[in-house]
C-alpha cells in the first residue's frame, strides 16, 4: 500500500536526517531541497528568487487562495490572464509538485507545508519533529558549523519564520498537535529511534 510521510520540524531537531533514514529503510524517494529546485525549473524563475519568495507569504497571497479555490489558487484558475505575483506562482507550483509526488507513490516529504497540502488524503502520515533547545544548538553547531550563540539566534529566528510562514499560508498553527498524526522528541528518542517509530507506524497502517 502506498504511504506518504510528511515531516515538519524545528531547526536543529534532525528532521531531515530522520526523514532520510525513513526513506532509506523503506526504500522510497525523499524530497526536500529538490522541491525548491523543481519549483524554480517549472515556474521559470531563478532559484535565487524562489528561495526569497519561499520566506515571504503575503496577505495578498492568502486573498488569492480564498478567491481561487478551497484547496489553493491554481495557476489554471488564473482566468484574468494577468501575471501572477512571484510568491503566488511559486507556491502554486510547489503545491502541484507535492501533490504529484504523493500521487506517484510512497515517499517522504520534508517541510514546504506538505502536511497541509495533503491534509485530506488517507495515505499520509503527518509527523512533527521537535527537541529541547540544548540539543538543537548541539545539532546546529555540529552539523552546520555554527557557534553556540549564533545557533541560538538562528534557531529563534527560524522558529519565528516557520511559524509565520505556516500560520499565514495555511491559517493553522505551526506545531499544533491537531495538525499531525504523531509528534516525536528527537532529543530524547534519538534520530534512529524516531525513524524506527515512523517506519513501524507505516507498517501498522499499511
Amino acid at each position: 500500500m502506498k504511504r506518504i510521510v510528511t515531516i515538519s520540524r524545528e531547526l536543529g531537531s534532525g528532521g531531515r536526517t530522520i526523514g532520510k533514514l525513513v526513506a532509506e529503510q523503506k526504500n522510497i524517494p525523499y524530497y526536500d531541497r529538490e522541491l525548491i529546485d523543481e519549483a524554480a525549473r517549472v515556474s521559470g524563475v531563478s532559484l535565487e528568487d524562489v528561495e526569497k519568495s519561499d520566506q515571504k507569504v503575503t496577505r495578498s497571497f492568502l486573498y488569492n487562495i480564498v478567491m481561487g479555490s478551497s484547496y489553493g489558487y491554481s495557476m489554471q484558475e488564473n482566468v484574468s490572464n494577468q501575471p501572477l505575483p512571484l510568491t503566488t506562482k511559486v507556491f502554486c507550483v510547489q503545491q502541484e509538485i507535492i501533490t504529484g509526488y504523493a500521487d506517484a507513490g510512497s515517499c517522504v516529504i520534508v517541510g514546504r507545508c506538505a502536511d497541509y497540502y495533503l491534509r485530506d488524503r488517507k495515505d499520509v502520515l503527518r509527523v512533527f519533529i521537535y527537541s529541547d533547545m540544548d540539543k538543537r544548538i548541539e545539532h546546529s553547531v555540529k552539523n552546520y558549523g555554527m557557534k553556540e550563540e549564533t545557533a541560538r539566534k538562528e534557531i529563534a529566528r527560524s522558529d519565528r519564520e516557520r511559524a509565520r510562514h505556516y500560520n499565514m499560508f495555511t491559517d493553522r498553527t505551526w506545531g499544533d498537535r491537531r495538525n499531525y498524526d504523531i509528534m516525536l522528541n528527537s532529543g530524547e528518542l534519538g534520530y534512529e529511534n524516531c525513524a524506527k517509530v515512523i517506519c513501524d507506524i507505516m507498517g501498522m497502517r499499511a
